[in-house]
């Protein structure tokens, strides 16, 4: 059942409800809850409903000098919510983390109708156990996030995007340690194809003040670094189909070893994580097994904060 709350109230009155008639809850329309209850610039931290989309976040906090250094796909259309309890993240992850990293303070509507809160409105806060990180790319099977507290950095006065045409993954390779060698520090470090032509691309972006992105910029230059690049493919890979998009993690050393494995099948890869984005078949591509996922933790957490289970399944 998903539900569509005015207020926070209408949340705990619906899982307190469920949790006495022990009937299964889907995930809450957040719409409603779209304020941004408090922006402090001098403390770079802002405290938003979980309903608010991030590009209306980043615009508000754009008129202060300010941002949340994180861009996934689709900021219009994606809510704070969605944000957290999917672990998202964009090209940017490589120089500035993901939101884990600047999520300091967190409100939650537990599945018994307990509204709690997790870390604080400061940077600096030790009170209390540190439980918000457990929600975040919970997937709400854990609990409702209904308000964030952030920690922001200024916005870069200059922010710049470039990129290496590669032949060849051994040349794609070549030139991703030529950047890991080399004294340049970017923001942004991918590899894509983004196409079903054998031409592969690694980008780079820089940000700060004008003087280190034009010595970073000149620095790259000399690594075969010469052409302008936007975040089209970025965009044109996520805007697609969602059902044929499929996610591989491996370390950033066999990075283009796994993407080999691919064919020619259209990526977007974090060359500097080691995550790639892939549209592959998996039925005939070979790919690293995965781990066993520690499923008996898992259910021992998901079963302390929602013993019922009305709560969203961890996917």
């Amino acid at each position: 059942m998903t539900f569509r709350p005015a207020n926070k109230e209408e949340i705990v009155s619906v899982l307190r409800s469920a949790n006495q008639r022990k009937t299964k809850v889907g995930p809450p329309d957040l719409s409603a809850l779209n304020r941004i209850v408090e922006h402090t610039p001098e403390d770079m931290t802002v405290t938003v409903e979980a309903g608010v989309t991030l590009s209306a976040l980043q615009s508000a906090l754009a008129q202060r000098g300010q941002w949340l250094p994180i861009d996934p796909p689709n900021p219009d259309h994606l809510t704070i919510a969605h944000l957290l309890s999917a672990n998202l993240n964009g090209p940017r992850r490589f120089g500035f983390g993901t939101i884990r990293d600047h999520l300091i303070g967190l409100q939650v509507v537990l599945a018994d109708g307990r509204l709690i809160r997790s870390g604080g409105k400061v940077v600096k806060n030790v009170a209390g156990y540190d439980l918000l990180k457990l929600f975040v790319g919970a997937h709400d099977s854990l609990g409702f996030i209904v308000e964030a507290t952030f920690k922001l950095l200024p916005l870069p006065e200059s922010e710049h995007f470039v990129r290496a045409r590669c032949g060849s993954l051994s040349e794609c390779r070549q030139v991703i340690e030529a950047v890991l060698d080399s004294d340049v520090t970017p923001v942004v470090f991918d590899c894509h194809n983004n196409s079903d032509e054998r031409e592969y691309f690694v980008v780079l972006g820089f940000a700060g003040t004008y003087e280190d992105v034009d010595w970073q910029l000149g620095k790259a230059a000399t690594l075969r670094f010469n052409e302008a690049a936007t975040f089209d493919y970025e965009r044109d890979f996520f805007s697609n189909d969602l059902s044929k998009r499929h996610r591989l993690s491996v370390l950033p050393s066999r990075l283009t070893e796994a993407l080999a494995q691919l064919g020619v099948s259209p990526f977007v890869a974090r060359a500097g994580n080691g995550v790639i984005h892939h549209r592959a078949d998996l039925e005939s591509s070979v790919s690293e097994p995965r781990p066993n996922a520690p499923t008996l933790l898992l259910q021992k957490v998901k079963d302390t904060f929602d013993p019922l289970h009305i709560l969203p399944d961890f996917p």
